[in-house]
């Protein structure tokens, strides 16, 4: 941040012309060899870490005319959380100095201060460590005896950040345990900071993983109107965008309270449909929204807490209990450090006489007040209802159950422990070099009692341990640790109080998509419910609807669409209908591609067993029909109505019904080329047949005539040559059809919904009605010269029925053309057969079947004399 620059800018201004005169006065009289001890808690050692921890919260007196001096800040409300890190890291040293394996003969000291969560009060103490003087010095260290390995510090970011400039400058090494904010991890800008705590950025990110864990996608956001805030809350936004999480509202929380602006947000929060809340802020300015929420009783919201309140016991409180209930969020890792509960109630004043702090919370924790010997005070006067009493320094801490003393989910401690152990390891890495191996200039080694803050650096940055927990400690190149986060999740206890649960973790180490692992039966959302909520603009699409989006409003806000016909979608929430491949077709919940029926006229089909049936009885028919005309021969009204063609006609007609059987069963290349070829061939060859009966009975009739010409036709060449010309021609056209643009068999997959129709190809088209326009000449020309002979004399009078066969022939294949063109599939093979069932049928009927009523039932009739005298009659 510029702003934070500048800052720091000004600062270091202000200690330089502070100090200025002390520069000149100790070059020219030399370094007072002083620790000061009047600013924080020192323990002397070989080598000191220093140490900057938060023990108060600053306030301030009222304000003063402007004329006179500002007030000054006075540090307040003593923090047992901030003293158990001072301890902690005491232990950690006394643990270090006690380990023969780790910087043997090395003495570590410390200095530790109390920054009061002030940016000056930081800066002083960064200086007091730095020259080892209550009066700043820049640029010398006067304590000569013990060399200075780095400091650790402090827990809040906008304090850590000036302490980083400051630090960055001399190049001392600087841990922060809760320092979180990403712009720390700008190398540029702060080269010799690091942090045991992950920054923000991989919060933002974890933040939206949860998101998508529970499919929240409609999410409202809190963030502090600070670095922190702003900064994460951020990411936060870009990373939602990314994985397509709407933002129902975004607010920020002042820096200073204001009563209209958290009315505003209370509003918005209860206005909201927006279940899930991220509250990306810290918990101090996130406290006075909450208890407006409490105020206005704005309940049924899951709050998303970051890990700078979801452990705060500022927020948790009973009151919050009915609107906090159910909390899910990121926690800082807790670890375990073994002997550090007995050595935290171990303490005692009187064993830790240097400790400045110990004193003030012995009165916290114990409620009691130190006596003053300057005084004849006899009880001690106290504001509370309490009963008073003085101090003894012999009260028992493992008699109380306080923050201090809680070591069941240690957080802060355990960043503060494994950030002495980084600077212990890289002291010892630096301590261990091999002369002549050195990673220095000449490949030199550092003096351990002697190095300059770059040489500790450079180990620093490639310090790679395993503490005592069995987890590894490193930093990356920018000075952060592995990213590695609890879940925790806060419920309410059968005694009323809230307490918080580890529900999983998140690693950022781990796989792509393995990032989390949540406990879900162990989750206890709000209001008790063990069901996820959902927070979501729309309902999720189902199986078989895909999203459209709402005109003017967020991609989270959708209306679900039904897929059309042969379009499934797969998944929930899918924005575009998949269609189906071809020989696929969308089930009814249009959830799943299913193959396509396959559809043809087949034997096993009611309409083609029906139609095999019916083809089968009429060939029968013919050829009982043939057998009776061979049979009776010789007798006068076969012998008169041309029986070589009769038996030829009938023989046609019996091939006609055999051949409509190939259109049933599946269409193969050979049926399809066969089908209306011999459809073609012998129908030519049936109507050919009528058309000589036709031209015989004319030239039989005018051949009487004693001086006729057609005396010389009569016989079987003018048959035979109509015959074999008319089907000769047929045939030709067949060939040269088959041989040029033959039928084939093809799939069908569009012209009915959910089937494959299988049917054949005609190949060319124009020889198909070539093809059945040559037929339907040579039947309207059999039914014009049979309708001119109609009436010739009885025993000739066979041209009646032959233009009345062709009357049914020509009317049923003029209904077949609109028939077959607006048919498909099985349907269209079942009126063309139905087409030449009706037209060979027409043709045996109208011919055939009075001669054989005749010959069968009538026999009386079928005499010369009967046919002469009926034609005298006539």
């Amino acid at each position: 941040s510029p702003y934070c620059v500048v800052e720091m800018r000004l600062y270091t201004m202000l200690f330089l012309l502070i100090s200025s005169p002390l520069v000149l006065q100790t070059t020219q009289l030399g370094c007072q060899m002083q620790v000061l001890t009047s600013k924080g808690y020192v323990r002397d050692g070989n080598i000191i870490i220093g140490g900057g921890y938060p023990l108060h919260i600053f306030s301030i007196y009222p304000e003063t005319p402007f004329t006179a001096l500002p007030n000054p800040a006075t540090c307040q409300s003593f923090s047992f959380s901030a003293y158990q890190w001072v301890q902690t890291m005491i232990f950690t040293i006394d643990e270090i100095n006690q380990n023969p394996n780790l910087l043997p003969n090395i003495t570590l000291g410390f200095m530790i201060y109390d920054t009061c969560y002030l940016v000056t009060r930081a800066l002083q103490g960064s200086f007091w460590i730095m020259t080892g003087q209550d009066e700043p010095i820049p640029n010398y260290r006067c304590n000569s005896h013990s060399q200075l390995a780095g400091i650790i510090g402090e827990a809040r970011s906008r304090i850590t950040i000036p302490m980083a400039r400051l630090l960055g400058i001399y190049g001392y090494p600087q841990i922060s345990y809760f320092a979180t904010v990403p712009l720390l991890s700008d190398r540029r800008q702060f080269p010799s900071f690091f942090r045991t705590i992950p920054s923000d950025n991989f919060q933002s990110y974890g933040l939206v993983h949860l998101l998508l864990y529970f499919g929240w996608t409609w999410v409202g956001l809190l963030a502090g109107e600070d670095e922190y805030g702003l900064q994460g809350s951020q990411i936060v936004k870009e990373e939602m965008e990314k994985a397509g999480v709407c933002l129902a509202f975004s607010e920020t929380i002042p820096l200073h309270y204001s009563k209209e602006k958290t009315q505003h947000i209370a509003d918005v929060i209860k206005k909201s449909s927006a279940k899930a809340i991220i509250v990306f802020s810290t918990d101090s300015k996130w406290s006075p929204i909450l208890t407006e929420l409490v105020r206005q009783n704005v309940t049924g919201k899951v709050w998303i807490a970051t890990e700078s309140w979801s452990t705060s016991s500022l927020i948790f409180t009973k009151q919050n209990f009915k609107i906090l209930r159910g909390t899910i969020g990121f926690a800082v890792r807790s670890g375990k450090i073994p002997g550090l509960k007995e050595f935290l109630i171990s303490i005692y004043p009187a064993k830790s006489p240097d400790d400045i702090f110990i004193r003030e919370f012995w009165e916290e924790a114990f409620g009691c007040k130190w006596s003053n010997p300057d005084s004849n005070e006899t009880k001690p006067s106290t504001t509370t209802g309490k009963e008073p009493s003085f101090c003894t320094g012999t009260e028992r801490l493992e008699d109380l159950s306080f923050e201090y003393s809680d070591v069941s989910s240690l957080q802060g401690s355990y960043n503060v422990y494994n950030a002495v152990y980084a600077i212990a390891h890289a002291l010892h890495n630096l301590y261990s070099c091999k002369p002549g191996e050195g990673p220095f200039s000449g490949e030199t080694c550092a003096n351990i009692l002697d190095f300059k803050p770059q040489q500790l650096l450079h180990y620093m940055k490639n310090v790679h341990f395993k503490n005592n927990a069995g987890e590894e400690i490193y930093f990356d190149a920018n000075g952060d640790p592995p990213a590695v986060y609890d879940i925790i999740n806060w419920h309410l206890t059968p005694d009323g109080t809230m307490k918080y649960i580890k529900v999983g973790s998140t690693d950022f180490s781990s796989p792509k998509g393995k990032c989390i692992k949540i406990d879900q039966s162990i989750i206890e959302w709000n209001e008790g419910h063990t069901k996820i909520p959902l927070s979501v603009c729309s309902e999720s699409c189902l199986l078989g609807y895909r999203k459209a989006a709402r005109e003017g409003e967020p991609i989270c806000c959708f209306d679900c669409i039904r897929c059309s016909e042969g379009e499934i979608t797969n998944h929930i929430d899918s924005a575009e209908c998949l269609r189906c491949p071809d020989d696929h077709w969308s089930n009814e919940a249009k959830d799943q591609c299913i193959l396509k029926s396959i559809e043809f006229l087949s034997y096993e089909d009611p309409m083609g067993a029906t139609l095999t049936s019916v083809s089968i009885s009429v060939a029968l028919i013919t050829a009982t029909t043939l057998y009776i005309f061979i049979k009776y021969r010789d007798t006068p009204i076969v012998k008169a109505n041309s029986r070589e063609l009769s038996y030829l006609l009938l023989l046609a007609l019996m091939l006609c019904f055999l051949c409509s059987l190939i259109f049933i069963g599946y269409p193969m290349r050979v049926t399809c080329m066969l089908r209306q070829a011999a459809f073609g061939i012998v129908f030519t060859l049936s109507v050919s047949c009528v058309l000589a009966k036709t031209f015989m009975v004319i030239i039989a009739f005018n051949a009487t005539n004693p001086n006729s010409n057609l005396r010389k036709w009569i016989g079987p060449k003018l048959p035979i040559t109509i015959v074999c010309v008319g089907t000769l021609l047929q045939v030709i056209i067949c060939i040269a059809w088959l041989s040029s643009s033959p039928p084939f068999p093809e799939q069908d997959m569009k012209s009915q919904v959910g089937k494959i129709i299988i049917e054949c190809n005609e190949g060319s088209v124009l020889a198909f009605w070539c093809m059945l326009g040559y037929m339907g000449l040579l039947a309207i020309i059999s039914f014009i010269v049979a309708f001119l002979a109609r009436k010739l004399p009885g025993s000739f009078n066979e041209a009646q029925f032959i233009t009345f066969s062709m009357l049914v022939f020509v009317t049923v294949w003029l209904a077949f053309i609109p028939a077959y063109l607006s048919t498909r599939g099985k349907y269209m093979a079942a009126v063309e057969i139905f087409a030449i069932l009706a037209s060979s049928a027409g043709l045996l009927a109208c011919i055939f079947f009075p001669k054989c009523y005749i010959i069968i039932l009538k026999p009386h009739m079928n005499t010369k004399e009967y046919m002469m005298g009926k034609e005298s009659s006539s």
